[in-house]
């Protein structure tokens, strides 16, 4: 048995945990350095060093130890904004009174909750979403978006992602509309509440497939991107901060 300690920026983080499980990860551990990956002894050492050499990887031989346990103690229940209560799918902790249970299997795909800018768009369809308004969640990732805008009560929520993998991983746990591909796929005039957690060049190439699709006084929630990185070309009503990230409110 053996450990890869895989130096990152916080905005890798989703994705590289996301493929660490998918190169044979037993467990995964967050520590000050980076992320700590687990892997059995027959696993390719030398084949992993080099998937993740960008990331300065430290190996480490390790004792027998329950890996699986390692990683289940690494994603604890967390409370986000007033309504949600993220959980992965094994906690069997009972939700808080008043909060909405969020289930989202960590390292399946992009988007676990734990990131800045995925709380801050819970935190904005929180205050946005209302019943039975139409929702469109661009880069949906695992879908933690789409699912949160359906337990805040959304008629329709339809999450697309060009990562075919991450949508079908996401169908298999989130009960909206999700398919392979982007906005230009959508209905013009046809969206009350867009979100949007990607990077700022993408939003800003997306920005006229955005202005196609809304509805007359709908919300655009952006985010995905550092605040000394905001996408141009929007005129935001509100700006959300949390550490280096921000979240426009469009």
């Amino acid at each position: 048995m053996f450990s890869l300690l895989l130096h990152r920026s916080p905005q890798q983080e989703d994705l590289l945990v996301a493929d660490l499980f998918e190169w044979g990860a037993t467990g995964i551990a967050e520590e000050e350095q980076g992320i700590r990956a687990f892997f059995d002894g027959d696993a390719d050492c030398t084949t992993l060093l080099a998937r993740f050499r960008d990331f300065a990887p430290e190996v480490r031989e390790e004792q027998a130890v329950d890996w699986a346990a390692v990683s289940r103690d690494a994603f604890p229940p967390l409370l986000i904004g007033q309504q949600f209560y993220l959980v992965a799918p094994w906690d069997a902790s009972e939700t808080p009174e008043g909060r909405l249970r969020l289930e989202i299997e960590p390292g399946m795909a992009c988007g676990t909750g734990r990131h800045p800018a995925t709380q801050l768009c819970l935190e904005a369809l929180e205050a946005s979403v209302t019943p039975g308004v139409s929702v469109l969640d661009v880069g949906t990732g695992s879908g933690i978006l789409s699912e949160a805008a359906r337990l805040l009560g959304a008629g329709r929520v339809i999450g697309c992602d060009i990562d075919l993998e991450a949508v079908q991983i996401a169908r298999e746990r989130i009960g909206v509309t999700l398919f392979a591909g982007s906005a230009d796929a959508i209905r013009a005039r046809s969206q009350e509440i867009i979100v949007a957690n990607i990077d700022s060049a993408a939003i800003e190439s997306l920005a006229g497939e955005l202005s196609r699709i809304r509805k007359p006084q709908s919300k655009l929630i952006l985010s995905g991107f550092p605040k000394h990185d905001l996408p141009a070309g929007f005129q935001p009503q509100t700006i959300l901060t949390r550490e280096e990230w921000a979240c426009l409110i469009c």
